[in-house]
């Protein structure tokens, strides 16, 4: 089949090289968010996926907005039978939901009906989740509602952070999106409705979101923590600043305030509503991130110092 893939961050690109060797289908263009600035000097930098398609000589199209007359017709004129999507990042209008034959195919990061929405693999680590996996299902109007193709599953590891996660499953969702592109194109596929059970919904995790309360029970603090790693990225504040955290490790005991610090030689503990929590690492503004010992000595706490 002639493809349009569409996709911008790095968790599309395996998906993007899986169709780009795969001799049935030819990827004509691929469909991606403009250039957005990046980094600490706002420097406009093209996605991952454009990346790609640049180096293997593709056409890039960068809509502002999918229901664009002038990007619509460039998908007729290109003669596009099938769209397959990877965390696109833009919501398709039936205006371009009914260009393609065979319509636009989305690899979603769950499996679906449960944690429809923008960030599945953050919320089944927040969660508590313990099998995840990735599914390829048809487009329609809903939000992530539309009938599925196939998934593969994938068990959450203990210490899973949401990169890590997202890392396997782009992996093992990049075969699964290939194998469903053959099935379209050989006529024998057909997507089945989504169960009306266990739905459930995983908006968007913000900035906002990201930051620890440590007077949450200390479970839910360390799977927060590795929710939002690496991004938006867990933090907290000490004395007016802000500090970026790396995954945490509970103990036992339980002789802190919420939110109080213990420092000792090889390990700075915090105090949350349960148990104590271990810190991992430690990043100050401006510096890197280092083990939470060595930031403490920095850092020069005083007795009963505690984070905001």
């Amino acid at each position: 089949m002639r493809l349009a893939f569409a996709g911008t961050p790095q968790a599309a690109v395996a998906s993007l090289r899986a169709l780009l060797d795969a001799p049935e289908h030819e990827v004509v263009a691929v469909i991606t968010r403009p250039v957005a600035a990046a980094g600490r000097g706002r420097v406009p930098t093209p996605a991952p996926v454009e990346t790609v398609a640049q180096a293997a000589g593709i056409a890039v199209l960068a809509p502002r907005r999918p229901d664009d007359p002038d990007f619509l017709a460039r998908l007729r004129e290109l003669g596009v039978e099938c769209c397959p999507v990877v965390a696109y990042g833009a919501l398709l209008p039936p205006a371009a939901l009914a260009v393609p034959e065979f319509g636009w195919v989305n690899l979603h990061f769950s499996l679906l009906p449960a944690w429809r929405g923008a960030a599945p693999v953050h919320h089944a680590i927040l969660h508590g989740d313990k099998i995840t996996g990735a599914s390829t299902f048809q487009i329609e109007a809903g939000l992530d509602t539309g009938p599925v193709f196939g998934v593969v599953t994938e068990a959450i590891q203990p210490a899973d952070t949401s990169g890590d996660l997202l890392g396997r499953l782009a992996l093992s969702g990049a075969t699964l999106l290939r194998a469903t592109m053959d099935g379209i194109a050989a006529g024998s596929l057909v997507p089945r409705p989504q169960a009306a059970d266990g739905v459930s919904v995983a908006g968007k995790i913000t900035t906002a979101d990201a930051r620890v309360d440590w007077n949450a029970p200390a479970r839910h603090t360390e799977r927060l923590i590795r929710a939002c790693t690496p991004d938006p990225g867990p933090w907290t504040t000490l004395r007016g600043e802000r500090l970026k955290l790396g995954p945490i490790g509970l103990r036992g005991a339980n002789a802190l305030a919420p939110g109080e610090l213990r420092v000792e030689k090889t390990a700075v503990s915090v105090g949350t509503a349960t148990v104590e929590v271990e810190l991992g690492t430690v990043q100050a503004p401006g510096k890197r991130a280092i083990p939470a010992p060595d930031w403490a000595r920095g850092a020069r706490l005083e007795p009963g110092g505690r984070f905001g």
